[in-house]
């Protein structure tokens, strides 16, 4: 067969390498994958209305295509073993017919023809298929380039500019830095910070959440504004004792979106120092508050507040409630981490914040949960008596979830214990030392087939119906 002509071929590909953003050599892989698919659509045409069809999932394994950029075409190859009579015309050769072309040829050996149809006989539904691949193909490409581009990224942090409005999500471009063009990414609502502005072309600092790797339209990369990487980001890159490793970030406590509009966003965050001589806390802050500035600005007024790790819950508590004064740090239940914090009337409302927030985010900075006391009504004696009934229904309760955990391991021990002795008593075949699994799916087509034909011979006779689906029992009975 000839050479089937596309016209324009190089163009085409190097239109379609500039819009998906994809390489010359991707775009032509694409491309002759499609162009089998449709080759396999058009063989496939020709059997439409016949009842034995041919082709088998790896049928095609065999055939390829081969693109001429210089002549801009293509042919369909296919590798066909010579032997001495042909079974499949679609595989084999006939040695006879490839001894007039070279004498030298032995049984066995492979060759590899030319099967490209001619252009007329392709058909409209192959072309079809042919486009359809193609497109499925390169968007394939583009996910899988994606997905090395940026799954690994040592930095998670991405500078985004935002392109369009979908929803409720914006659509940012954001770069790898890898020299690599610019793909799109989705900040889905819930992740933006409610003090943004996201107007066209606006830049913007984002956290790289999740490469999706399951297809999909539109974006596959999720960034987020409101996520405490950005925030841990943010000082790193401002505070260079944390980049020399003299102060590190312990904890984040983040509330980047507060249930209410008359709560602003805020953070908490825990630094403690490896020298003595360095204040963690002063080294974030800044002179007069310009390191943290920074992180505030590019944060939209954030409010956040540093304070400093203890290894002592008690301290730790007291600080993490900053800017609050704490009276007394009692540690009512330190197995369940539950802790009662005593404070001045007049720093009561500080200490819980507006809505709760402060606290909030102290239990979760600090992973105790913390109860704000009016250290004048404290009553202790009373509040050691709740406490006492809350630690009695703590340990009841995982009281009976090990309770729950036995009974169940006990039970799978059980049941795996029957199973075993059932298998010693009733063995399945692949127990056996001489099974092959070819052997039995072979029984099991018989079985199939002569239950098949069976019914359709007797197709009005319902007691011999019966006794092929026994029969069908008893044999499968047996192989098991």
């Amino acid at each position: 067969m000839a050479l089937v002509l596309l016209p324009g071929l190089n163009n085409l590909i190097e239109d379609i390498s500039e819009e998906k953003k994809l390489p010359a050599q991707v775009v032509e892989f694409a491309l002759r994958e499609a162009l089998l698919k449709g080759y396999e659509r058009y063989r496939k045409t020709l059997y439409l209305g016949i009842n034995q069809d041919p082709f088998e999932e790896e049928y095609f394994s065999n055939f390829d295509v081969g693109l001429d950029l210089e002549a801009e075409g293509y042919r369909v190859l296919a590798s066909k073993i010579i032997v001495e009579e042909i079974e499949s015309e679609d595989h084999q050769i006939a040695l006879s017919e490839v001894m007039q072309v070279a004498e030298d040829a032995q049984i066995g050996d492979t060759v590899v023809l030319d099967v490209t149809p001619e252009k007329e006989e392709f058909g409209r539904m192959a072309a079809t298929t042919t486009k359809q691949v193609l497109a499925q193909k390169l968007r394939d490409q583009q996910r899988r380039m994606i997905q090395e581009e940026f799954a690994d990224l040592e930095d998670p942090v991405l500078t985004a500019r935002v392109i369009r409005f979908e929803r409720q999500s914006v659509i940012m471009a954001v770069s790898s830095g890898l020299g690599r063009p610019e793909v799109e990414a989705e900040l889905p609502r819930k992740d933006q910070l409610p003090n943004d502005n996201y107007r066209a072309n606006a830049t913007f600092k984002v956290f790289l959440k999740e490469v999706s790797e399951v297809p999909r339209r539109g974006p596959q990369l999720f960034v987020s504004r409101s996520n405490a990487g950005l925030v841990v980001y943010l000082f790193e890159n401002e505070v260079p004792e944390i980049q020399e490793g003299s102060v590190r970030i312990v904890a984040v406590a983040r509330e980047a979106n507060p249930p209410s509009r008359s709560v602003g966003p805020r953070t908490k965050v825990a630094v403690d120092s490896n020298e003595r001589e360095v204040d963690p806390v002063g080294a974030c802050i800044g002179a007069r508050g310009s390191r943290i500035q920074q992180v505030v600005n590019e944060l939209r007024g954030e409010k956040i507040d540093v304070i400093r790790w203890s290894a002592d819950p008690v301290e730790y508590i007291c600080n993490s409630l900053s800017p609050s004064a704490v009276e007394m740090v009692r540690l009512v239940d330190p197995e369940g981490q539950h802790a009662h914090v005593l404070v001045p009337p007049d720093q009561l409302s500080l200490a819980i914040g507006r809505e709760g927030q402060n606290v909030r985010l102290a239990a979760r900075l600090t992973g105790w949960k913390i109860d704000i006391k009016n250290s004048q009504e404290y009553d202790q004696e009373a509040e050691d008596a709740v406490v006492a009934e809350l630690i009695s229904q703590r340990e009841e309760e995982e009281s009976l979830q090990r309770q729950a955990e036995e009974r169940l391991a006990a039970e799978q021990a059980a049941r795996a214990e029957e199973d075993a002795r059932l298998r010693e008593l009733y063995p399945l075949p692949e127990d056996e030392e001489d099974y092959k699994p070819e052997a039995e799916e072979i029984l099991q087509e018989e079985i199939i087939t002569d239950g098949i034909s069976k019914t359709e011979n007797n197709e009005n006779d319902s007691e011999v119906k019966k006794d092929v689906n026994i029969n069908s029992d008893n044999h499968e009975d047996g192989t098991r």
